[in-house]
């Protein structure tokens, strides 16, 4: 006898939560032609599903499954064995605690109790404001400026309990020193329209023909 697979994204509509608007799902479709195969466009596609959504809902679970051809099942296996990606809505900040021994040695435990009290919540939870949500994660490459606090894409190093009503009341506490790149960021209005994959194979083949016809009218060297 076999085992019987259960597809456990089958839940009402009502429960199956928002799902990709048709500019995402373009702008997932637009890294096809950088891969072999499209199904290795998950990752991308997820990141663009969390910016724009907030989370991985299980209507994105299937609409991103649709987009690659695979099934469901196979995409909620990638999104629960990440830690970065949320099957519940998070915060509009996310504070991301280092729990490595550097950190640890460092009072990275006591500085984790004090934010949690703080918040009033646990891990991966959020609270009731939708301001913060908090994670804790194997470690944030920073082991030289323990203990570190990431708040969505900022790095906040050699962090003190005294630090922390500061951190959280500041309005740029995620705000980037430096240019990022918007590559997986949910599209906007004045986004470059992405190229299909015919678009792109079309222009590379262009471009060799090109350097063929340059390379047989340059004259040759005697």
């Amino acid at each position: 006898m076999s085992w019987k697979a259960i597809d456990r994204t089958r839940v009402p509509e009502h429960g199956a939560g928002p799902g990709l608007s048709e500019a995402a799902k373009e702008k997932v479709r637009g890294f096809f032609p950088r891969y072999p195969d499209k199904r290795a466009a998950m990752l991308p596609a997820l990141h663009i599903a969390q910016e724009e959504v907030g989370y991985i809902s299980l209507q994105v679970m299937r609409d991103v499954a649709e987009l690659l051809d695979v099934p469901p099942s196979k995409v909620m296996d990638v999104v629960t064995f990440y830690t970065h990606f949320w099957t519940h809505p998070r915060g509009r900040k996310v504070l991301m605690a280092c729990r490595s021994i550097s950190c640890d040695l460092m009072g990275g435990q006591k500085l984790r109790e004090a934010l949690l009290g703080k918040l009033g919540i646990g891990e991966q939870e959020t609270t009731a404001d939708g301001r913060f949500s908090f994670m804790t994660e194997e470690c944030l490459a920073a082991c030289d400026h323990a203990p570190c606090l990431m708040v969505n894409e900022k790095m906040h190093k050699r962090v003190r309990i005294e630090d922390l009503d500061r951190i959280l009341a500041d309005p740029d506490s995620d705000k980037l020193d430096m240019p990022r790149s918007t590559l997986f960021d949910a599209p906007r209005d004045d986004d470059p329209k992405p190229a299909r994959a015919g678009e792109a194979s079309a222009r590379k083949k262009a471009v060799r023909k090109a350097k063929k016809r340059k390379k047989k009218a340059a004259p040759s060297e005697e």
